[in-house]
């Protein structure tokens, strides 16, 4: 074992100090907006910022999960997210394996037939027309087939497939292998690391994205979780609305634990759970498969 230097230890010390504090102030609002969300506003009223609720209490989360809008926003955004995601990986997977055969004839004419339009981009309103014309207005599949091949995916895909050995391939072949079994059984496994990143980015942009439901949906029984979580924080009439629905369904302590900055920053802990929970499962995977192609031997 090295000893180490006197600067060398003094360097460790104000590297973990440092650490700790980065640590601190990242979580801290983060636990404020948990307690607040814990906290009966009636019993004790918050003032200040809040490290634990004065009074604890789950009633801001009952109310939400017993809001029939918020339980159908949650089912739409999994499914979306799970269809989502799987579609992309599919495609931007096959495509990538396709494209990098060298026997593939235009080959490189299809590469940049797809690199052009990354560059160049209609527009929100050309984007609505087509959209239109689909007939994805108001149709679920807005959220999923738009974003179903996406060129950065499809270059880190490509790249990754790249890096692995000719040889495994050939070898395959000498044993009788034919294209999908060799794609299916030998590429993709060593594809996971790719895998899981691309899995990680497409998670967080279908969660979190609010945006699409807001251009494209008119109709609110498509609504996802995210834009649920805009309204509630953009109109306090909803909050409102929330309230009464639970007096009427014969929830009366609603009216007496819950406050709209409760169940504000409850639902806030809601959405944000699932991509707290997932990220540490991708983590491990997720440097390796970003520096692909990052350094060349």
């Amino acid at each position: 074992m090295i000893k180490k230097t006197l600067p060398q230890k003094v360097f460790s010390v104000v590297n973990v100090l440092i650490m700790i504090a980065l640590c601190f102030i990242i979580l801290f609002p983060y636990v404020n907006v948990l307690a607040v969300s814990l906290n009966d506003g009636m019993k004790a009223v918050p003032s200040g910022l809040m490290m634990v609720p004065k009074a604890l209490t789950f009633r801001n989360y009952k109310t939400l999960l017993s809001d029939q809008a918020i339980l159908r926003a949650i089912v739409i955004t999994v499914g979306r997210v799970v269809s989502g995601v799987l579609l992309s990986l599919a495609v931007t997977f096959c495509a990538s394996y396709g494209l990098t055969r060298k026997n593939l004839p235009f080959r490189k004419i299809i590469v940049l037939f797809l690199f052009i339009p990354s560059f160049i981009s209609g527009g929100l309103i050309p984007q609505y027309v087509l959209y239109s014309n689909l007939r994805l207005l108001n149709n679920p599949l807005v959220y999923i087939l738009p974003t179903t091949f996406t060129f950065m995916n499809f270059i880190l895909f490509r790249t990754y497939i790249s890096t692995i050995p000719e040889s495994l391939e050939e070898s395959a072949r000498l044993d009788g292998a034919g294209e999908f079994t060799i794609m299916l059984r030998i590429f993709l496994p060593l594809c996971v690391p790719i895998i899981a990143t691309i899995a990680l980015f497409g998670i967080v942009y279908h969660w979190n994205d609010w945006t699409t439901t807001m251009y494209y949906m008119s109709n609110n029984k498509w609504n996802t979780l995210a834009y649920e979580l805009k309204r509630v924080l953009k109109e306090q009439d909803r909050l409102i609305a929330m309230m009464r629905d639970a007096y009427e369904r014969g929830d009366f302590s609603v009216v007496t634990t819950s406050t709209s900055e409760g169940l504000k920053y409850a639902q806030i802990i809601l959405s944000s759970i699932p991509i707290i929970a997932i990220y540490p499962f991708l983590q491990r995977y997720f440097i390796q498969g970003i520096m692909v192609g990052g350094v060349k031997e």
